[in-house]
């Protein structure tokens, strides 16, 4: 009798791999890749469907919200493949991740290949041999409120998306996008640059001292502060709000503003007097050790420490998971298996020592909000392997995560540091300038450790935040002094501050904020950040993100008319239902309903209705920023300007463009105006066309630097009496190549630059060849056929034999002749054909001749190793194509199935 085959599909090839090692002779293990089917676009939709409730977002809005799925069309081949696969099979384990992605995915295949045998959903946190033998002997059925709430939630962003990147198409800029998440994320950033272009810096001085005391055997040198002066309290940086003034609260106290003349007066009085201890206060500390990482804290803690983004972090911890080394890691939850605790606690008394490891098991519990069924992150098995054990397997970014991992799980099973806090007060009677004497009290505090306990594993990192006037000096030691001693002063300086603005966002503070206010989810956080990025909306300057003036049109213009898509709390809310369809206590139908209709008895509009009622929207005011004095900042269609003053034609008198490089708060009035004169300038004048007798001259423009010719105006009388047109006529100009410099451009550049477009020839058939530089770059044209060119420079050199060389190239993409690749990286797994990485009008790419993806910015081509080329191309087959045709009869499911198999 044959054994019975079984067939086990999971997500992807590399989590298929490893879990293939694990399953016996009998397994076959398969890999989706991912989704196989989607909403498609409205325009791929069969033509008798394109007019109806369908019609709009490929979602039945006008009755239950049923979605029309497509498989996609890179998924057909592997849809083929699955089905065939389980005609060889007896049984159908669906062991893809349990989580509501990863449910939505078991379904599809479920709905799609229909099996006729036995369906088990099989579920593991880890890729583990013991893992997986667990989880073989636990399987369960589909859980279809996961699959709806995952349902709920792609029908939602498709709704908001689709409703309201329109109209910012119409009032902003085409092809950007609106998002649930990404929108809110977005207004977060505006909201905190918003902040620091009203920050007004406050000036203050406080007064410190070098002292020194303690028995004369074990005397040391401490560092004091002055917190009080004539029983008035020093004001610090945290006593001032973002106007520059004191708080309220300063005001109340009597806070004291210390200038640099007062503050300098002080303390030279202070070094002729003796200061004595006034108090000496003694605490114990403890310190816990932080939660083992869920998905937020990941991401947070691998910025801080390792510079990585939340995108790498989860691309890395992904690569890890699949292949054995951590438990899944889309997680909400902080809590260990007793598995985990006891392996945890079994590795710190092995490396640390018995007195290392906490007196009882410790438990965490799980945040506010969370809703995964998972453990916390931390290192896959009933045992752990150090980082030194898997180094030789792991590449260098991975093991740097893993360290992380394995440290912070160890490290929350420790015991608590303990050590004690000392706080010391000085007093002292300096005689200032104008001969009175005052009374004046300065402090000191340290922490002093005595048993490390975590702290010998794992310390977690800490956001920056504003400078507030203190020092941290939590390693500081201080004397063995009492109350009445005297210390010896050696050193009283002034020192002269300014408050500082609120920090910018960082990829770890915005996951932060997004978290503790329920926005989205932390599996999400990675590709929402990625978004606003990729869509322009926000900027990477080091760590720090910058939004971009586009962004501030973006959410200004949603501020004002979709208020409630852009509110934190409604957002929240939002997320907090989904939660309570995935747990059963809410109905799909409905709540989309209510959300996309509205609610006539409880007076509650709906998205449809609010989009519809819109009105006219004032485009140029969603898209002004007032700069201040007169100055205006607008975000057009080619990027920021500004404008100043009316001229007499009711345009602008004074135009200028805003430089990249200048981040929102740091355009202020003077660095506007400065910008404005600049343009203002007439150019710098070449000399003058030897053709034309017009000068030419070289010019910042709004759309970079550029050559053009001045022409006169002409109002003189004709021969037959009548007045010329005193139409002034339109100047040539020419944009500089990127290897020009404004400051250095001549006049000889300057006219090859005009006379462009270049004639280099007429081929064969007697068609005009010419040379030209366009928006996308130098290119050939003969008629409507053109063809991109590698340099600027041939624009000016290249032959009529090397023209009719290209052109004898085959076509590739829009116009590009072939290109030799940059570089070779070796064959790809999955489709067995040679990866190579070539230059592309958006930038450098990988490819292996039927699927392409771009280089993200943290890769390098001349470092990108095969892996990771693959690994790219593969995540570009999971997410299928932006965009196709219509295409008619695919394969498709109105609705969900309610067939289930056991």
């Amino acid at each position: 009798m044959a054994t019975p085959r079984k067939l086990v599909i999971v997500e992807s090839p590399a989590k298929a791999r490893t879990i293939g090692a694990y399953l016996g002779s009998d397994f076959d293990v398969e890999a989706s890749v991912g989704h196989i089917r989607d909403l498609p676009q409205p325009s791929e939709l069969p033509a008798d469907m394109k007019k109806g409730p369908y019609g709009k977002f490929a979602v039945d809005v006008e009755g239950d919200f049923d979605p029309y799925y497509v498989v996609a069309p890179d998924k057909k081949k592997k849809v083929s493949e699955l089905k065939r696969a389980l005609k060889e099979a007896d049984e159908l384990y669906l062991a893809t991740d349990e989580d509501r992605e990863g449910e939505a995915i078991a379904w599809h295949l479920l709905d799609v290949l229909k099996p006729k045998v036995p369906v088990k959903r099989m579920v593991f946190h880890e890729i583990t041999r013991e893992a997986i033998s667990r989880a073989l002997e636990n399987t369960r059925e589909v859980d279809d409120r996961l699959v709806d709430a995952q349902e709920t939630r792609r029908i939602l962003d498709r709704l908001v998306g689709y409703e309201v990147s329109p109209l910012l198409w119409r009032k902003v800029k085409p092809g950007i996008s609106a998002g649930r998440v990404q929108s809110v994320a977005t207004r977060l950033v505006v909201e905190r640059e918003r902040e620091r272009m009203a920050f007004r810096a406050a000036s203050y001085w406080d007064v410190r001292g070098t002292f020194t005391g303690g028995p004369e055997d074990d005397r040391s040198q401490f560092e004091a502060r002055l917190v009080t002066l004539g029983g008035r309290k020093v004001a610090v940086g945290r006593d001032f709000r973002d106007d520059g003034t004191l708080k309220p609260s300063a005001v109340k106290a009597d806070t004291l503003h210390l200038d640099k003349a007062v503050a300098t007066d002080v303390a030279t009085a202070l070094q002729e007097v003796e200061a004595r201890v006034v108090s000496v206060e003694t605490k114990p500390y403890t310190r816990r050790p932080a939660a083992p990482f869920t998905t937020s804290t990941l991401q947070q803690e691998a910025s801080r420490k390792l510079r990585m983004s939340a995108r790498e972090t989860m691309r890395t911890a992904q690569g890890l998971y699949e292949n054995g080394y951590i438990t899944y890691m889309r997680t909400d939850s902080p809590v260990l298996s007793s598995q985990a605790i006891s392996a945890a606690r079994s590795q710190a008394a092995e490396l640390y020592g018995p007195e290392y490891v906490a007196d009882k098991p410790r438990t965490y519990g799980k945040a506010k909000g969370a809703q995964e069924a998972h453990e916390a992150i931390r290192p896959a098995g009933d045992s752990f392997r150090t980082p030194g054990q898997v180094a030789a397997r792991l590449n260098p970014t991975e093991l740097k995560l893993y360290d992380l991992i394995w440290k912070r799980t160890v490290a929350s099973q420790m015991a608590d540091a303990r050590g004690s806090t000392a706080t010391l007060r000085l007093g002292a009677d300096p005689v200032l300038a104008d001969g009175g004497e005052t009374r004046a009290e300065l402090t000191a505090s340290g922490t002093v450790i005595t048993f490390r306990g975590f702290l010998a594993a794992y310390e977690e990192g800490r956001d920056a935040d504003r400078y507030d006037g203190e020092r941290s000096r939590d390693d500081a030691r201080l004397p063995a002094v009492s109350e009445g001693d005297a210390v010896q002063t050696d050193e009283v300086s002034a020192e002269g501050h300014e408050t500082t603005p609120p920090p910018r966002y960082t990829e770890a503070s915005l996951v932060k904020a997004l978290e503790e206010r329920g926005i989205g989810r932390p599996s999400t956080y990675a590709a929402t950040i990625s978004v606003i990025v990729d869509r322009g909306y926000v900027e990477r300057r080091a760590q720090a993100l910058v939004p971009t003036w586009l962004a501030f049109s973006v959410v200004r213009l949603l501020e004002d008319n979709l208020p409630r898509l852009v509110d934190y709390d409604f957002t929240a809310e939002m997320e907090a239902d989904l939660d309570r369809i995935a747990a059963g206590e809410a109905e799909r139908v409905s709540w989309l309903a209510g959300f996309y209709r509205g609610d006539a008895s409880a007076d509650r509009p709906g998205l449809k209705n609010i989009v519809a009622d819109l009105g006219d929207i004032d485009a140029r005011a969603a898209n002004s920023i007032d700069i201040g004095e007169g100055i205006t900042l607008r975000v057009g269609r080619y990027g920021p300007y500004l404008e100043e003053g009316q001229g007499e034609d009711g345009r602008a008198a004074r135009r200028a463009s805003v430089p990249d490089d200048i981040a929102p708060d740091e355009l202020t009035v003077d660095v506007a105006r400065e910008l404005l004169a600049k343009q203002a300038d007439d150019g710098r004048e070449l000399g003058t066309d030897p053709e034309t007798g017009r000068t030419i001259v070289a010019r910042n423009g709004r759309f970079g630097p550029y050559v053009t010719e001045v022409v006169e105006e002409d109002g003189a009388a004709s021969s037959n009496g009548k007045k010329k047109s005193t139409k002034k006529p339109r100047p040539r100009t020419a944009s500089l190549l990127k290897s020009m410099q404004l400051e250095t451009v001549d006049l000889e550049q300057a006219l090859k630059l005009l006379k462009l477009p270049r004639v280099v020839g007429t081929d064969p058939d007697g068609v005009e060849i010419t040379a030209q530089n366009g928006r996308y770059g130098p290119y050939l044209k003969r008629g409507t056929d053109s063809r991109s060119l590698e340099t600027e420079e041939q624009i000016f050199d290249i032959t009529l034999e090397e023209a009719l060389a290209i052109y004898a190239q085959p076509k590739r993409g829009r116009g590009a002749s072939a290109r030799p690749p940059l570089r070779e990286l070796g064959t790809d797994p999955t489709s067995g054909k040679p990866v190579v990485v070539k230059d592309g009008r958006f930038g450098p790419y990988v490819t292996d001749g039927e699927t392409n993806a771009t280089l993200r910015k943290d890769d390098e081509v001349d470092s990108i190793s095969p892996e990771r080329g693959y690994e790219l191309l593969a995540e570009k087959r999971a997410k299928g194509p932006t965009k196709r045709p219509a295409r008619r009869g695919g394969s498709s499911s109105r609705g969900r199935s309610t067939a289930r198999k056991g």
